[in-house]
């Protein structure tokens, strides 16, 4: 153990104390708030406040108006009313007035407390009011002598009596776990946390628009499957009682997709929780965010291309940039998007020149960077698969600019269809911005037979051991068989879209409520 263990136990130690303090005596002030309340028939948390103003709003209104010009307002009987409430955040008590700020869902705005303006009970009760606490003001705007839009109040109410002490205002939450943990306090603390999450829902709102006008119909389908399908990926298992069955949390809705292919629908997407029972990462989360879109008669080069002009109108709606940095490093959304294939990014950004069509030389290589026949079974795979191992041990982290990867082994790809040329590879992107794998898409698979065969090849792989090779699904067999029109599809992953975009180090900056070791 450290040495400084036992003094940093020991500061956490008195700090719980400290706070544990500071929750009972906000528990003994809402007991005589209660009692207090009691003998007048009023409730100690009311439910009647309308207020009719946000601060963002009013600072947007007024925040340019003059100290002058309101003081002449107010001396000619014209004054600005109005009635927000919020959060405390601040406050200044100083004898018979005194300042507070309240923080509501948009902004700050500071009040201004008189006692002759509320009245002694009133305030008298305000400078017993806690930081936290949830407090309604009625009254006039003005401007101070530094210049701050403030609100004079009139009147204000204690509408919730917080019990728990906020963090320190100039430090905030400094534990990063915390912060996930108790996302409802990070949220209160952290402006940047309650902007970034406004730019997930002005993200997934861009992406809506964008789909919806380019003819794609929203869907939605099962959590809940009797087969687990659409990815390589272990599920979660569950069991429905009713049914008697066991059954998956969907790891992509691609297979149900598909079927709405099959059934007519020629342009569909779904923006869609999935679930992979895998490790925990920066860039994995169990429970993510992905949208899935299938579009009749496209291939994968039109995919491309519709997916590069999507990043590009996401990103114009939800942060207003294309040149944007990640991590002190540029990346440029403006530009063309680079494309290579497999085989060509290996050249670019490797010095393995002829080996590249080498499998002993690629056998070499993975072996040198830890990779084992016993584990990772090398001597089973193909020129294909060794290039595309290659290139995710050593191309992947370089791939900083938006670049499409093409052409993956049809043996990796099950559900993808082969080049008509090279059928050892498929009509199949990956798209890469700051090293890591933003979206996949491909041209799809129609061919029934074809598809069969490889879902047989997916089923002996995971009586093999592969837990994470498909199952067969012989009711998505059955829909192709009644034909389904060349189609391209592609999954975008929109928790590490948000990263990019957000400026954010780990998917757990992106996800509300991240999944974690529960407490205790």
């Amino acid at each position: 153990m450290s040495q400084n263990a036992p003094a940093t136990q020991a500061v956490a130690a008195s700090s719980e104390q400290d706070e544990n303090k500071l929750i009972a005596e906000r528990r003994e002030k809402l007991k005589a708030l209660r009692a207090a309340q009691a003998a007048t028939g009023a409730v100690a948390f009311p439910n009647d406040f309308k207020p009719k103003d946000r601060a963002a709003a009013l600072h947007r209104t007024h925040g340019a108006t003059g100290k002058e010009a309101f003081d002449a307002a107010i001396a000619a009987g014209q004054k600005v009313e109005a009635s927000i409430a919020g959060r405390m955040m601040l406050k200044r008590v100083m004898g018979k007035a005194s300042f507070a700020t309240l923080q509501d869902a948009t902004g700050r705005l500071q009040i201004y407390v008189a006692q002759a303006d509320v009245g002694q009970d009133a305030y008298d009760a305000f400078k017993h009011w806690d930081l936290g606490d949830i407090v309604a003001a009625e009254g006039h705007l003005f401007k101070t002598r530094t210049g701050e839009l403030s609100l004079h109040a009139s009147r204000i109410r204690l509408l919730t009596k917080s019990l728990r002490p906020l963090p320190d205002k100039f430090h905030g939450m400094q534990d990063q776990e915390l912060k996930y943990r108790q996302r409802y306090v990070d949220l209160i603390m952290d402006e940047a946390a309650r902007q970034r999450f406004a730019a997930r829902s002005a993200t997934l709102s861009a992406m809506r628009a964008f789909m919806t006008g380019h003819g794609f119909m929203e869907v939605e389908t099962p959590m809940l499957h009797p087969i687990p399908g659409g990815a390589n990926a272990k599920p979660f298992v569950t069991h429905h009682n009713a049914l008697d069955q066991q059954m998956f949390l969907r790891i992509a809705p691609e297979l149900y997709l598909k079927r709405l292919i099959v059934g007519g629908f020629e342009r569909v997407f779904e923006i869609n929780r999935s679930f992979r029972n895998e490790g925990i990462s920066v860039r994995h989360n169990p429970e993510f965010t992905m949208m899935e879109f299938y579009a009749a008669y496209w291939n994968y080069r039109d995919l491309m291309d519709f997916t590069e002009a999507l990043l590009r109108d996401v990103a114009r709606q939800a942060v207003g940039a294309l040149q944007l940095t990640y991590q002190g490093r540029a990346v440029d959304l403006s530009q063309p998007f680079a494309r290579l294939t497999i085989r060509e990014a290996l050249h670019a950004h490797t010095d393995i020149g002829a080996g590249v069509d080498d499998a002993a030389e690629l056998t070499r290589r993975l072996k040198k960077l830890g990779l084992t026949d016993d584990k990772d079974k090398l001597h089973q795979r193909s020129l294909a698969s060794l290039q595309v191992m290659v290139f995710e041990e050593e191309v992947e982290q370089h791939l900083w600019q938006p670049t499409f990867i093409m052409e993956h082994p049809t043996e990796i790809s099950p559900l993808a269809r082969a080049n008509d040329q090279r059928p050892e590879v498929t009509e199949r992107f990956e798209l890469y911005i700051t090293g890591r794998e933003i979206a996949n898409g491909f041209s799809e698979l129609n061919d029934a037979e074809d598809q069969a065969a490889r879902f047989q090849s997916q089923a002996n792989a995971k009586d093999a051991g592969d837990d994470e090779a498909m199952f067969y699904d012989a009711d998505f067999v059955r829909a192709l068989e009644y034909g389904m029109p060349p189609t391209g599809g592609c999954g975008v992953g929109i928790d590490r879209l948000l990263m990019l975009l957000t400026d954010s180090p780990s998917i757990r900056d992106v996800i509300l409520f991240p999944a974690l070791r529960r407490e205790g």
